[in-house]
Protein backbone atom coordinates (compact mmCIF):
# COMPACT_ATOMS: atom_id res chain seq x y z
CA UNK A 1 0.00 0.00 0.00
CA UNK A 2 2.81 2.42 0.82
CA UNK A 3 5.21 1.31 -1.93
CA UNK A 4 3.89 3.90 -4.42
CA UNK A 5 4.75 6.81 -2.10
CA UNK A 6 7.64 9.15 -2.82
CA UNK A 7 10.15 9.50 0.02
CA UNK A 8 8.80 12.93 1.03
CA UNK A 9 5.21 11.63 1.18
CA UNK A 10 6.28 8.54 3.10
CA UNK A 11 7.93 10.76 5.71
CA UNK A 12 4.69 12.76 6.09
CA UNK A 13 2.79 9.51 6.68
CA UNK A 14 5.34 8.33 9.25
CA UNK A 15 5.17 11.65 11.08
CA UNK A 16 1.35 11.50 11.11
CA UNK A 17 1.18 8.05 12.70
CA UNK A 18 0.44 7.48 16.38
CA UNK A 19 1.88 4.58 18.35
CA UNK A 20 -0.47 2.34 20.32
CA UNK A 21 0.22 -0.54 22.70
CA UNK A 22 -2.44 -3.25 22.82
CA UNK A 23 -3.02 -6.03 25.34
CA UNK A 24 -4.34 -9.59 24.86
CA UNK A 25 -8.14 -9.84 24.45
CA UNK A 26 -8.39 -6.12 23.61
CA UNK A 27 -10.64 -5.29 20.65
CA UNK A 28 -9.02 -2.99 18.08
CA UNK A 29 -11.84 -3.11 15.53
CA UNK A 30 -15.38 -4.44 15.80
CA UNK A 31 -17.35 -5.67 12.82
CA UNK A 32 -19.99 -3.16 11.74
CA UNK A 33 -18.46 -0.14 13.48
CA UNK A 34 -17.54 2.96 11.45
CA UNK A 35 -13.85 3.21 10.61
CA UNK A 36 -11.65 6.29 10.48
CA UNK A 37 -8.15 4.85 10.98
CA UNK A 38 -5.97 2.03 9.68
CA UNK A 39 -3.38 0.05 11.62
CA UNK A 40 0.10 -1.30 10.95
CA UNK A 41 1.38 -4.11 13.17
CA UNK A 42 4.90 -3.51 14.47
CA UNK A 43 4.92 -6.54 16.77
CA UNK A 44 2.55 -9.10 18.24
CA UNK A 45 -0.31 -11.23 16.91
CA UNK A 46 -3.96 -10.33 16.34
CA UNK A 47 -6.95 -12.42 15.28
CA UNK A 48 -9.33 -11.37 12.53
CA UNK A 49 -12.82 -12.87 12.93
CA UNK A 50 -16.18 -12.47 11.21
CA UNK A 51 -19.67 -13.69 12.01
CA UNK A 52 -20.74 -16.12 9.28
CA UNK A 53 -24.11 -17.88 9.50
CA UNK A 54 -24.40 -16.78 13.11
CA UNK A 55 -21.02 -18.20 14.10
CA UNK A 56 -17.80 -16.27 14.69
CA UNK A 57 -15.04 -17.68 12.50
CA UNK A 58 -11.31 -16.96 12.42
CA UNK A 59 -10.35 -15.56 9.02
CA UNK A 60 -6.73 -14.57 9.49
CA UNK A 61 -3.95 -13.89 11.98
CA UNK A 62 -2.16 -10.55 11.64
CA UNK A 63 1.56 -10.36 12.41
CA UNK A 64 4.38 -7.82 12.23
CA UNK A 65 4.31 -5.90 8.95
CA UNK A 66 0.62 -6.51 8.25
CA UNK A 67 -1.88 -3.70 7.64
CA UNK A 68 -5.57 -3.80 8.53
CA UNK A 69 -8.50 -1.41 8.63
CA UNK A 70 -7.81 0.14 5.24
CA UNK A 71 -10.99 -1.16 3.57
CA UNK A 72 -13.22 1.12 5.64
CA UNK A 73 -11.12 4.08 4.51
CA UNK A 74 -10.94 3.06 0.87
CA UNK A 75 -14.65 2.41 0.49
CA UNK A 76 -16.12 4.54 3.30
CA UNK A 77 -17.83 1.42 4.63
CA UNK A 78 -18.35 -0.09 8.10
CA UNK A 79 -15.68 -2.40 9.47
CA UNK A 80 -15.92 -5.73 7.64
CA UNK A 81 -14.49 -7.87 10.46
CA UNK A 82 -13.42 -7.87 14.10
CA UNK A 83 -9.75 -7.62 15.13
CA UNK A 84 -8.82 -8.80 18.64
CA UNK A 85 -5.35 -8.87 20.20
CA UNK A 86 -3.90 -12.35 20.76
CA UNK A 87 -0.47 -11.46 22.18
CA UNK A 88 0.89 -8.13 23.43
CA UNK A 89 1.08 -5.95 20.34
CA UNK A 90 2.55 -2.66 19.21
CA UNK A 91 0.55 -0.85 16.53
CA UNK A 92 0.90 2.28 14.44
CA UNK A 93 -2.28 4.20 13.64
CA UNK A 94 -2.96 6.37 10.57
CA UNK A 95 -5.98 8.68 10.38
CA UNK A 96 -8.43 9.00 7.49
CA UNK A 97 -7.38 12.51 6.42
CA UNK A 98 -3.71 11.61 5.98
CA UNK A 99 -4.67 8.38 4.25
CA UNK A 100 -7.01 10.12 1.79
CA UNK A 101 -4.74 13.05 1.00
CA UNK A 102 -1.48 11.14 0.62
CA UNK A 103 -1.77 7.36 0.41
CA UNK A 104 -4.95 7.12 -1.66
CA UNK A 105 -3.87 9.98 -3.92
CA UNK A 106 -0.47 8.36 -4.50
CA UNK A 107 -2.13 5.06 -5.41
CA UNK A 108 -4.33 6.81 -7.97
CA UNK A 109 -1.32 8.61 -9.47
CA UNK A 110 0.58 5.32 -9.67
CA UNK A 111 -2.34 3.69 -11.47
CA UNK A 112 -2.58 6.49 -14.03
CA UNK A 113 1.18 6.58 -14.61
CA UNK A 114 1.47 2.86 -15.20
CA UNK A 115 -1.71 2.57 -17.23
CA UNK A 116 -0.07 4.97 -19.69
CA UNK A 117 3.24 3.08 -19.61
CA UNK A 118 1.64 -0.35 -20.03
CA UNK A 119 -0.18 0.87 -23.14
CA UNK A 120 3.26 1.38 -24.77
CA UNK A 121 4.45 -2.20 -24.06
CA UNK A 122 3.90 -4.10 -27.33
CA UNK A 123 2.83 -7.41 -25.80
CA UNK A 124 0.18 -5.62 -23.72
CA UNK A 125 -1.16 -3.46 -26.55
CA UNK A 126 -4.36 -5.50 -26.91
CA UNK A 127 -5.32 -5.10 -23.25
CA UNK A 128 -8.34 -2.87 -22.69
CA UNK A 129 -8.38 0.03 -20.23
CA UNK A 130 -9.89 -2.07 -17.44
CA UNK A 131 -7.28 -4.82 -17.81
CA UNK A 132 -4.41 -2.31 -17.77
CA UNK A 133 -5.95 -0.63 -14.72
CA UNK A 134 -6.05 -3.96 -12.84
CA UNK A 135 -2.46 -4.67 -13.81
CA UNK A 136 -1.33 -1.18 -12.74
CA UNK A 137 -2.85 -1.80 -9.31
CA UNK A 138 -1.08 -5.16 -8.95
CA UNK A 139 2.44 -4.23 -10.03
CA UNK A 140 5.26 -3.44 -7.63
CA UNK A 141 8.06 -0.98 -8.32
CA UNK A 142 11.70 -1.97 -7.87
CA UNK A 143 14.90 0.02 -8.37
CA UNK A 144 18.24 -1.70 -8.93
CA UNK A 145 21.74 -0.29 -9.44
CA UNK A 146 23.98 -0.99 -12.41
CA UNK A 147 25.65 -4.36 -11.90
CA UNK A 148 22.93 -5.76 -9.64
CA UNK A 149 21.66 -9.26 -10.40
CA UNK A 150 17.88 -9.24 -10.85
CA UNK A 151 17.50 -12.93 -11.69
CA UNK A 152 19.93 -15.81 -11.06
CA UNK A 153 20.08 -18.80 -13.38
CA UNK A 154 18.91 -22.00 -11.69
CA UNK A 155 16.81 -20.34 -8.99
CA UNK A 156 13.06 -20.83 -8.66
CA UNK A 157 11.09 -18.14 -10.46
CA UNK A 158 8.22 -16.37 -8.75
CA UNK A 159 8.25 -12.92 -10.39
CA UNK A 160 7.72 -11.45 -13.88
CA UNK A 161 9.48 -8.16 -14.71
CA UNK A 162 9.01 -5.29 -17.16
CA UNK A 163 11.84 -2.79 -17.58
CA UNK A 164 10.64 0.82 -17.19
CA UNK A 165 13.96 2.71 -17.27
CA UNK A 166 17.57 1.67 -17.79
CA UNK A 167 19.09 -1.37 -19.48
CA UNK A 168 19.86 -4.99 -18.59
CA UNK A 169 21.33 -8.11 -20.14
CA UNK A 170 20.80 -11.87 -19.92
CA UNK A 171 23.80 -14.17 -19.47
CA UNK A 172 24.39 -17.88 -18.95
CA UNK A 173 26.51 -19.37 -16.17
CA UNK A 174 28.90 -21.07 -18.60
CA UNK A 175 29.84 -17.71 -20.20
CA UNK A 176 28.86 -14.79 -17.99
CA UNK A 177 30.76 -12.27 -20.12
CA UNK A 178 28.54 -12.89 -23.15
CA UNK A 179 25.10 -11.27 -23.33
CA UNK A 180 22.55 -13.60 -24.91
CA UNK A 181 19.82 -10.94 -24.69
CA UNK A 182 19.78 -7.19 -24.10
CA UNK A 183 16.80 -5.43 -22.56
CA UNK A 184 15.55 -1.87 -23.04
CA UNK A 185 12.53 -0.02 -21.57
CA UNK A 186 9.32 -1.85 -22.45
CA UNK A 187 11.02 -5.26 -22.62
CA UNK A 188 10.04 -8.00 -20.18
CA UNK A 189 11.72 -11.03 -18.66
CA UNK A 190 11.17 -13.71 -16.04
CA UNK A 191 8.12 -15.22 -17.69
CA UNK A 192 9.82 -18.47 -18.73
CA UNK A 193 9.99 -19.90 -15.22
CA UNK A 194 6.37 -18.94 -14.56
CA UNK A 195 5.06 -20.40 -17.81
CA UNK A 196 6.97 -23.69 -17.57
CA UNK A 197 7.38 -24.10 -13.82
CA UNK A 198 11.12 -24.54 -14.29
CA UNK A 199 14.15 -22.82 -12.68
CA UNK A 200 15.37 -19.54 -14.14
CA UNK A 201 16.97 -20.22 -17.54
CA UNK A 202 19.46 -17.32 -17.40
CA UNK A 203 20.88 -14.54 -15.28
CA UNK A 204 19.55 -11.02 -15.77
CA UNK A 205 21.94 -8.25 -14.75
CA UNK A 206 21.36 -4.50 -14.78
CA UNK A 207 23.84 -2.73 -17.08
CA UNK A 208 22.51 0.68 -15.99
CA UNK A 209 20.55 1.89 -12.99
CA UNK A 210 17.07 0.47 -13.61
CA UNK A 211 13.48 0.92 -12.59
CA UNK A 212 11.43 -2.27 -12.90
CA UNK A 213 7.82 -3.19 -12.35
CA UNK A 214 6.91 -6.74 -11.42
CA UNK A 215 4.06 -9.19 -10.93
CA UNK A 216 4.15 -12.20 -8.62
CA UNK A 217 3.16 -15.65 -9.90
CA UNK A 218 -0.49 -15.40 -8.84
CA UNK A 219 -1.01 -11.97 -10.40
CA UNK A 220 0.87 -13.05 -13.53
CA UNK A 221 -1.50 -15.97 -14.07
CA UNK A 222 -4.60 -13.94 -13.27
CA UNK A 223 -3.77 -10.90 -15.39
CA UNK A 224 -1.65 -12.29 -18.22
CA UNK A 225 -3.29 -15.68 -18.67
CA UNK A 226 -4.86 -14.63 -22.02
CA UNK A 227 -1.35 -13.80 -23.33
CA UNK A 228 0.03 -17.30 -22.73
CA UNK A 229 0.23 -18.16 -26.43
CA UNK A 230 2.16 -15.01 -27.31
CA UNK A 231 4.49 -15.46 -24.35
CA UNK A 232 5.11 -19.10 -25.26
CA UNK A 233 5.91 -18.13 -28.87
CA UNK A 234 8.39 -15.52 -27.67
CA UNK A 235 9.81 -18.07 -25.24
CA UNK A 236 10.77 -20.26 -28.20
CA UNK A 237 12.64 -17.30 -29.68
CA UNK A 238 14.57 -16.94 -26.41
CA UNK A 239 15.56 -20.59 -26.55
CA UNK A 240 17.12 -19.99 -29.97
CA UNK A 241 19.13 -17.05 -28.62
CA UNK A 242 20.41 -19.12 -25.72
CA UNK A 243 21.69 -22.02 -27.79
Amino acid sequence: MFMSLEDCDLQVVIDAMDERAAQPQEYIIKEGDPGDVLYIVESGDLNCTKVIDGEEKLLKKYKAGDVFGELALLYNAPRAATIQVDTVSQLWVLDRNTFNHIVKDASQKKRQKYENFLSTVPILSNMDHYERSKMADAIRETKVASGDVVIKQGEAGEVFYILVDGAAKATLNDNKDKAVMNYKPGDYFGELALLRGEPRAANVIATEDCKLISLDRKSFRRLLGPLDKILMRNMNNYQNYMK
